[in-house]
């Protein structure tokens, strides 16, 4: 598999259909487009159960994931749940900046699959760029367990790392929060949820390609319907193993971008992917925070699909997509002491 992505664009586009992919005025990436070619050949996860499509994702990505950084200890440990102990991972760089809060990251997968080794490359790569200590949880997942598990353990999670953010060797009492997809929506919805109870926000807020509206009805979700990885099919499966038949989509907890105010929330550094039919969910929640005054950083990659923090192994251009971030999120650290 990687011996293909490597070929010339040119080929890639050749041996994936002979013609660029352009929708809604972007053009996919080769890499991306020769993955979603060979992924018509292999049965859809909405026809698999959640157990199987957990086996055949890791499998897939583990062709495609970008190794782990240099210079970044990588430790297994414990964190605190909401219901007991979750597995978790800490990635501290060799050059860690000791005035840097440890960031605490929940993994993507629609509340049903994914685990720590979807995001472990990335995490490695943040830990580097940024650095500064992550700490990765694997939270609880559906069908076995609803709405609002997994957020209750993030914020478990997060909880549990500002208060021990020393023994990652970050000051004490300074965590940031951060995930993509379904982590990126649960790291809003700490934010949220810590402003309604009063607390104090965490040093910033990382969402990437954030599932931040469990509704929506924008039109990337009707141009980017069939899109690879993520299609709106794929979108309402994980939906309805994750909601349960009584939960409020409009609940704040499933859709931060739904609630009324937000005012008050943590600096924010939002990406989102150009193929992706949660695109314009991103780019609303970022207006919003900025018409609220907010520090925050809005990119877009137009040519990237989402979940392109798993694929820095096989597309040069989601490769580097991630060392941006990794860079912008070293400044927005450095910002916090200016």
């Amino acid at each position: 598999m990687r011996s293909v992505l490597a070929l010339p664009r040119p080929v890639l586009r050749l041996i994936s259909g002979g013609a660029a992919v352009y929708q809604g005025g972007r053009t996919l990436d080769p890499s991306f487009q020769f993955l979603a070619h060979q992924a018509r050949n292999r049965p859809s996860l909405t026809t698999l159960t959640p157990q199987e499509a957990r086996a055949a994702v890791a499998e897939a990505l583990a062709a495609v994931a970008p190794p782990r950084e240099a210079d970044v200890a990588v430790e297994a440990l414990s964190a605190q749940g909401a219901q007991g102990p979750l597995e978790a991972r800490a990635y501290r760089p060799t050059d860690q900046d000791p005035a840097a809060p440890v960031l605490v990251y929940a993994h993507m997968g629609g509340g049903v699959i994914g685990d720590l080794d979807t995001c472990d490359g990335f995490c490695s790569l943040l830990a580097k760029l940024g650095r500064c200590a992550v700490l990765s949880v694997d939270y609880r997942l559906a069908p076995e367990h609803r709405f609002p598990a997994g957020l209750e353990d993030v914020l478990a999670a997060f909880r549990w790392a500002r208060d021990n953010a020393d023994r990652f060797g970050a000051p004490v009492g300074a965590a940031a929060i951060g995930g993509d997809s379904i982590g990126g929506g649960f790291a809003a919805a700490v934010c949220q949820t810590l402003k309604r109870e009063g607390a104090l926000q965490p040093a910033l807020q990382l969402l990437i390609y954030p599932a931040v509206d469990a509704a929506s009805e924008t039109p990337s979700m009707t141009i980017y319907a069939d899109a690879f990885p993520l299609s709106r099919q794929l979108i309402e499966w994980f939906v309805g193993h994750y909601v349960g038949p009584g939960d409020d989509p409009a609940d704040p907890r499933l859709s931060p971008l739904r609630a009324p105010h937000l005012s008050g929330l943590a600096p924010a550094l939002i990406v989102t992917a150009g193929f992706d039919p949660l695109a314009d969910q991103g780019e609303a929640y970022a207006r919003r925070l900025l018409a609220t005054g907010a520090p925050t950083i809005y990119r877009r990659h137009d040519s990237l699909a989402h979940g392109f923090t798993a694929y820095g192994g096989a597309s040069p251009a989601a490769d580097a997509a991630c060392r941006q971030i990794g860079g912008l999120l070293r400044e927005m650290i450095e910002g916090r002491r200016s």
